[in-house]
């Protein structure tokens, strides 16, 4: 097989016919010029060291050389080749709680922001390992596939609103049953949350999932004091109960203690300093790393250096080609006795 690995450069190969059709023009010019003083044949003598011959071979060398040059910049690449590449690692579901109550500002300058910025710093430290997001307030869904996508996983960060409702439990639910099916590579769910649920049993939803191999830790983003949640579009305001009371989010530290004391993980709580997520990295690091896969890449042998040392090769030969005859070599003559 055969191809290029920069083809759009091979559009340099149309200087070559042009510089062709200039050269040509100036060669007659100068033909035309030196008829306007006289009879060719009869000048000729007058101008014993003058060769159009060499000009021209000086000109086809160069035109060979810039041939094989843009070819040679252009990355041909010959053949293929068959190359396994196998990786090891953990797969690493996060599951990021995006209610209303992680707009609090308890953590600058929120907790989901915080949360966020920490995920995205914790990805770029990622390197064989599989890593998937899911987003929960009322219901849970997956925002990224298990995947090594870590590009992927940063730009879906990005997109992410809040709304009302925490269901700890469905996304702990969820990231169980987003693993990879029928692996036995190591598992873990990281749940990112202010603790505060409403919907359903999360400890019993980390049993479950604990009982299929999966390590279960938990980050409580907020302090003990606890902070206001500020009204969408409101600047300045904050929500209130039924009773015209500032509501006020406060940290489950206690729900999420269980939650990573069922899964078998551990609990962190983040801070205006630190989240947490490089601990638990350091942790998940430290689990038995399995076969993730083992793809085939197909290989193309470089060749462009053949074209350059050609292309060079021509470069020199219109280098010792002189523009002009020698005089002294003109007056060799190896048959004369």
């Amino acid at each position: 097989m055969f191809r290029f690995a920069h083809p759009e450069l091979l559009y340099l190969l149309i200087v070559i016919p042009l510089l062709i059709v200039f050269y040509v023009v100036m060669i007659r010019r100068k033909k035309k010029a030196i008829a306007e003083f006289g009879n060719p044949e009869l000048l000729g003598p007058l101008m014993p060291l003058l060769s159009f011959k060499r000009g021209t071979w000086k000109f086809v060398m160069l035109m060979l050389a810039l041939l094989f040059v843009i070819v040679g910049v252009a990355g041909p690449q010959f053949g293929s080749k068959l190359q396994q590449v196998k990786k090891k690692g953990v797969e690493l579901m996060i599951a990021l709680d995006v209610s209303n109550s992680m707009m609090a500002q308890d953590i600058k300058p929120s907790r989901l922001e915080k949360a966020k910025m920490a995920i995205s710093r914790m990805v770029e430290k990622l390197s064989n390992d599989k890593i998937g997001l899911i987003v929960f307030a009322g219901d849970a869904y997956v925002q990224l596939p298990i995947t090594t996508d870590y590009s992927s996983a940063k730009l879906f960060l990005s997109d992410i609103v809040p709304v009302q409702g925490t269901a700890i439990g469905s996304a702990i639910d969820l990231a169980a049953r987003s693993f990879t099916p029928e692996t036995e590579t190591s598992k873990a769910i990281i749940v990112i949350t202010d603790g505060e649920n409403h919907q359903d049993d999360a400890v019993a939803a980390a049993k479950q999932a604990h009982e299929k191999g999966i390590v279960i830790h938990t980050i409580g983003m907020g302090l003990e004091q606890g902070a206001p949640i500020p009204e969408k579009g409101k600047p300045g305001q904050f929500m209130q109960d039924a009773q015209g009371n500032v509501v006020i989010s406060k940290l489950d530290e206690q729900t999420l203690q269980d939650i990573a004391k069922a899964g078998e993980g551990l609990y962190i709580r983040a801070s205006n300093t630190e989240v947490g997520l490089n601990r638990l990295l350091d942790e998940v690091n430290r689990m038995e790393k399995s076969l993730l896969e083992e793809r085939v890449y197909s290989d193309y042998a470089e060749k462009y250096q053949y074209f350059l040392l050609v292309g060079l090769f021509f470069i020199f030969v219109e280098f010792m080609i002189l523009g002009r005859k020698n005089k002294h070599f003109m007056k060799i003559n190896l048959f004369k006795r």
